[in-house]
């Protein structure tokens, strides 16, 4: 009855790669940076698990006996996407970045949108969303056009507002994008962006987003585990980021708060194989927009949130926490960072305060859970588990 548990604390990253600077990301440091802006955290249960051992955090100690083995991780996958991150975590490492587009989508993509959905469209270019709504809504509201728009990321975003396109036909329109953006267009994801509101002051974005992203193309951990009849629960947006390959359940959650209480239920429900959660709003709501103090409630409310997670787990569990990316809140640019992530491990049955070291793939946790689990693994990634196991 083995259980493992994965958290992604979504943007949370601890500090730059080696290769940053080709991202434009030197000086990047999530929770480094944080910590400093603000003059300390205070994480009192992070800091029991190892946290401020990883790497200077101001206010974390690192002299505590953690009570989880820590460590860090590096992305040998080009980019710094969500949809890489998540990727490579599972066990499948790119060879090539996903496309962006800097300038906006070349003009046979918009042609061939139109054509096939039948909607002009305005925009176009990359551009914050809660911006580009204020810029862009009213003459949505008054062309029916629809708004177009992409990021650092590898994303091709469609805006609309939900009087103007039903949620219904924007996810449909978004699937015909997702079918027409393939080859050297295959773009990581196209997401629906749904607001309301009728003026540019008060235009918001609702909670119907809706992700359509490609399929893993090769073997993921959860698909192995799918295969091997172990149970793989998703919760938040994990299910979109791995296009539902390999996922036998699926529970919706659209904020922290949402994932967390979603982990706790999962706990009770779920009493073997894998549950993998993503806590979306540091990266959406605080990351993407340069928020650090809205950055550090959410991390107090996950660290109140730890202790309710440790009183439920299992003689047998294994908990993993980490982050698919960086987003510093504090540098100028709202996009991801390239950077390493933190890596920490815990479970009753386990050593404690063993330094993982930096790992050199995300993949490594592929690999420490295939072992766990007494599976194949996908052939990338060191396994961690023999350093921890008792």
């Amino acid at each position: 009855m083995k259980r493992a548990i994965i958290i992604i604390i979504d943007g949370v990253g601890i500090g730059e790669l080696p290769d940053a600077g080709a991202y434009g990301d030197e000086g990047s440091n999530t929770l480094g940076n944080l910590a400093k802006y603000l003059g300390g955290l205070d994480l009192p249960n992070l800091e029991k698990l190892g946290l401020g051992k990883i790497a200077p955090v101001k206010g974390l100690s690192d002299k505590v006996e953690a009570q989880a083995n820590y460590g860090k991780m590096a992305e040998i996958s080009p980019g710094k996407d969500s949809t890489t991150g998540h990727w490579e975590i599972a066990g499948l490492i790119l060879d090539r970045p996903f496309p962006t587009y800097p300038n906006g989508f070349p003009e046979e993509i918009i042609k061939e949108f139109t054509a096939r959905t039948g909607y002009e469209v305005i925009g176009n270019k990359p551009a914050s969303g809660t911006e580009i709504i204020k810029e862009l809504g009213e003459e949505h509201l008054k062309t029916g056009k629809l708004i177009v728009y992409t990021s650092a990321d590898s994303v091709f975003q469609i805006a609309a507002h939900e009087a103007v396109v039903p949620l219904g036909k924007l996810y449909e329109i978004c699937k015909i994008a997702r079918e027409m953006l393939t080859g050297k267009h295959a773009v990581a994801r196209v997401i629906a962006r749904p607001f309301t509101g009728d003026r540019a002051e008060n235009f918001v974005r609702t909670p119907y987003r809706k992700d359509f992203s490609l399929e893993p193309v090769g073997a993921i951990l959860h698909q192995i585990l799918a295969e091997n009849n172990l149970p793989t629960v998703a919760i938040g947006k994990i299910k979109d980021l791995y296009a539902n390959k390999g996922i036998q359940k699926s529970v919706g959650a659209k904020t922290n708060a949402e994932v967390m209480a979603a982990i706790t239920r999962e706990l009770n429900e779920t009493q073997s194989g894998l549950i993998m959660a993503n806590l979306v709003d540091f990266d959406m709501l605080w990351g993407h927009r340069n928020d650090p103090e809205g950055f550090y409630e959410g991390l107090k409310a996950f660290d109140k949130w730890l202790p309710e997670l440790i009183a439920a787990l299992k003689s047998e569990d294994v908990v993993i926490i980490t982050a698919d990316h960086g987003n510093d809140p504090t540098t100028p640019s709202t996009d991801h960072s390239r950077e390493y992530v933190p890596l920490l491990v815990f479970g009753h049955r386990f050593k404690k305060d063993v330094n993982l070291g930096v790992r050199k793939t995300f993949a490594d946790i592929q690999a420490t859970l295939a072992e766990f689990f007494g599976v194949p693994g996908t052939g990338v990634g060191t396994s961690f588990l023999s350093q921890i196991k008792k």
